[in-house]
């Protein structure tokens, strides 16, 4: 398997000094670009559910010399993400690198704590809030890196349905998540001086816990897709290590443009609805409210 750090072309990269948090790290391409940005000298510190599985990643960071450390949080309580934020900051001087990635994919419809329906409370309202919660230990040069997806170019969003679980769809709610994604990053240079953010598609990854609340028929198809070797689907499925490359461009390579969403390491251009700055602006302001209610 290809190696992201090599993949993206930073193999000789060097990021001593650097101080990088990726969530959803405990397995697939969180764990992934962890692990690159642990090989190429930055410290990381590891997030997700599973402690067994999250302190096995810090080991092997640590293994790389790495100072790493697990913290655990569950996305969908907002008083553990600022519980996660608030123990990040208090343990690092300053964080250079935040890679949002945890995400996940509901087949029922359910609200959150928030009133808002899980998929988008995990995959939007949960990252904005702790990225929001650690500015004050982000440094001007920062970086926010969020893992979205080319799924939300079939997306579009209305506010009011985020707060409904009435006709439900899964995959429609995994898209409108992702698009917010698309929009956060293009929306935070216009409110947030100094740390640069950008939003990525990674790939299609299988193999990926995303799907492990899916039905059964589709963990079926996604466990049969993930044996199938890279060659035989021309690119279109990819490993967790091949789906890291482009976030661990974002975070460890040259400066990436503010704002901007990212495909295959290089800047690409996000759906209409992705490109929308008012539903951007909008959004923000209904997330602060959200996440201050």
């Amino acid at each position: 398997m290809v190696r992201p750090e090599v993949a993206a072309s930073l193999a000789g990269r060097d990021c001593s000094g650097t101080t990088a948090l990726v969530t959803g790290a405990t397995g697939g391409v969180g764990r992934e670009v962890a692990l690159a940005l642990g090989r190429l000298g930055a410290d990381v510190s590891v997030h997700g559910r599973d402690r067994d599985s999250g302190e096995a990643v810090a080991s092997d960071l640590r293994a790389l010399g790495a100072d790493s450390q697990f913290f655990s949080a569950d996305f969908r309580d907002l008083a553990q993400v600022r519980g996660l934020a608030e123990r990040v900051a208090g343990r690092v001087d300053g964080l250079d690198v935040l890679v949002n990635n945890a995400g996940a994919h509901f087949d029922d419809g359910e609200l959150a704590d928030s009133g808002v329906e899980r998929t988008f409370h995990v995959n939007h309202l949960a990252p904005f809030l702790l990225t929001t919660e650690l500015l004050d230990v982000i440094p001007d040069d920062g970086r926010v890196v969020t893992v979205a997806s080319a799924v939300h170019r079939r997306a579009s969003l209305d506010l009011d349905a985020v707060t409904s679980v009435d006709d439900y769809d899964g995959f429609d709610a995994y898209g409108r998540s992702k698009l917010a994604n698309v929009l956060f990053a293009r929306e935070f240079p216009r409110r947030v001086d100094g740390p640069t953010a950008v939003a990525c598609h990674p790939g299609f990854v299988p193999s990926s816990g995303l799907w492990r609340n899916a039905p059964l028929r589709v963990r079926a198809v996604m466990r049969a897709l993930s044996v199938v070797p890279r060659r035989l689907t021309f690119g279109v499925v990819d490993s967790p290590g091949s789906a890291a490359a482009t976030p661990t461009y974002l975070a460890a390579g040259p400066a990436p443009e503010d704002g901007a969403y990212y495909e295959d390491c290089a800047v690409a251009e996000p759906s209409a609805a992705g490109r929308d700055d008012d539903l951007a602006a909008r959004l923000w302001e209904w997330s602060a409210d959200r996440v201050d209610a």
